[in-house]
């Protein structure tokens, strides 16, 4: 439990010392933002791997490394003086980090028996979400009081007293020598990804294409998802990803739909609390409070949904909650330099409540029509793809905010001529001028300002095309009975 919550924390906790830390390492946003592209990524391609080394050395010890890894590691980050430094640190996190949460699930079925698994994982599933729900707030009052280095090393005192515990009362199970491991498909996708997340976190920088380094890492990204078809196409079972899961409409759009969600996620949790420091003047500990309103709304979704699985149409389940979800965007769309809290906390209790509603549905309909047999192998692509989803979201909606910016600028910049009646004195304030330098450096800094808060809600208004654009996709769900074990898989 420790581990599951400590890992929750660590994807949340970031966020709101983001601003600060951008300050303390003079970086840019869309740079600071790879603190977050890099964690998602590198603990997506580690995950595939995870069930393999427990195969091979045990749960024990892989679930030990990692914890004193990611301790390590989370210490490390804290101590970087420098970007660099605390992306490699980040990645190597999220590389410790991709194994906490499966091993913290297969640790407590393992010790307990079948009859008490149910209420094992009520246990664990509170871990789950309390992690998101502290996030915010632990890391506002962290960054406020201390410094935004604490929010990595809050992880040193639990991932000490978690190490000690696995080494102590965690018994021991021996290696299962498993089928081999189809690290030729392993390697591909990973540079894929990898290719990939790199060309859209410093494309915008680089001018894409125009970069001979965005070319070699398009031509990287393109070579590797080929060699990775044609491997899943010749090698039949043998290979890392199963065609039979893609034989399976329902795996498939499932899928695609929690590649959209965790791009949705992760790209407002990325926004929002830049948004509310940069231009609402929100204190730290105040922009973790109000966005771990989102979290309680996962919460209250999860418990409402609980009830209506098996009762209600699961694709009527998601719908609402993407329909939810896009009234939350819409009302994000109306944000605005003079509103107070209240819509902030409205519509991230309300996208929370949203997205809550769609993922155990999106579980039980992804994976009920798959054989037994293929439930791991599907659980971990799924896992897998919701990391890229968000970390390709960050990356770009990040980029549209930069560029955004600049043109809404320039518009904005354009009305502000001498022969414009708008533009002069009683309607132009007394602190702003087109002669005084003083004057024309204070207009400035707010036609930046607005045209941050036009690229906000440029972005946002995106988020909502995208939902949107989703809903119709679950015409092509097939309707199936829910099996239990696949519901509660992920």
């Amino acid at each position: 439990m420790l581990a599951t919550i400590m890992q929750g924390v660590d994807n949340t906790i970031a966020n709101v010392a983001l601003p600060h830390m951008q300050g303390s390492l003079s970086v840019s946003q869309d740079q600071i933002a790879w603190l977050l592209t890099s964690y998602m990524v590198s603990a997506a391609i580690m995950m595939p791997l995870t069930g393999w080394l427990a195969g091979q050395f045990g749960i024990k010890y892989i679930f030990l490394v990692s914890v004193l890894g990611f301790t390590l590691f989370s210490a490390l980050a804290g101590s970087a003086t420098s970007l660099p430094q605390l992306v490699i640190y980040r990645v190597m996190q999220g590389i410790c980090g991709a194994a906490l949460v499966p091993l913290s699930q297969s640790t407590l079925l393992s010790i307990n028996p079948p009859e008490r698994h149910g209420p094992a994982m009520a246990v664990w599933g509170m871990g789950v979400m309390l992690g998101p729900i502290m996030g915010p707030a632990v890391g506002g009052w962290l960054t406020e009081y201390y410094s935004w280095r604490w929010v990595f090393y809050i992880n040193l005192p639990v991932g000490i007293v978690a190490a000690l515990g696995i080494l102590v009362f965690v018994p021991q199970t021996r290696p299962m020598r498993r089928e081999s491991f189809d690290f030729l498909g392993f390697a591909m996708l990973s540079l894929a990804i990898g290719a990939t997340q790199l060309m859209l976190d410093r494309g915008r920088r680089l001018d894409w294409f125009n970069s001979n380094e965005i070319c070699v890492e398009a031509t990287i990204a393109v070579v590797a998802l080929y060699l990775l078809i044609v491997h899943t196409i010749t090698s039949g079972e043998r290979s890392f990803l199963s065609r039979e899961l893609l034989r399976s409409p329902n795996f498939v759009v499932g899928t695609v739909l929690m590649f959209l969600i965790g791009g949705i996620l992760s790209g407002t949790l990325a926004l929002i609390p830049t948004m509310l420091q940069h231009l609402m003047h929100y204190p730290v500990m105040t922009t973790g409070l109000v966005t771990a309103t989102r979290g309680f709304g996962t919460m209250a979704a999860m418990f409402v949904v609980g009830r209506l699985i098996g009762k209600v149409d699961t694709r009527v389940l998601i719908l609402s909650g993407l329909g939810l979800t896009a009234v939350s965007l819409w009302q994000m769309t109306g944000f605005s330099l003079q509103m107070g809290m209240g819509p902030v906390i409205v519509s991230g209790l309300l996208q929370g409540f949203g997205l809550g509603c769609t993922f155990v549905p999106l579980n039980t309909i992804a994976l009920s029509t798959l054989p037994r047999e293929l439930l791991t192998q599907g659980t971990a692509l799924r896992s897998v793809v919701r990391n890229i989803g968000g970390s390709m979201g960050i990356a770009i909606l990040i980029g549209q905010l930069t560029s955004n910016v600049q043109i809404a600028h320039s518009r904005l910049v354009e009305q502000l001529r001498p022969d414009n009646p708008l533009a002069q004195a009683p309607l132009l304030s007394p602190r702003f001028s087109l002669t005084n330098p003083s004057g024309i450096a204070a207009l400035n800094a707010e036609v930046t300002r607005q045209a941050e808060m036009v690229a906000y809600i440029n972005d946002f208004a995106m988020m909502m095309l995208v939902v949107l654009l989703a809903m119709p996709v679950l015409l092509l769900v097939r309707r199936q009975a829910p099996r239990p074990a696949a519901a509660s898989a992920d």
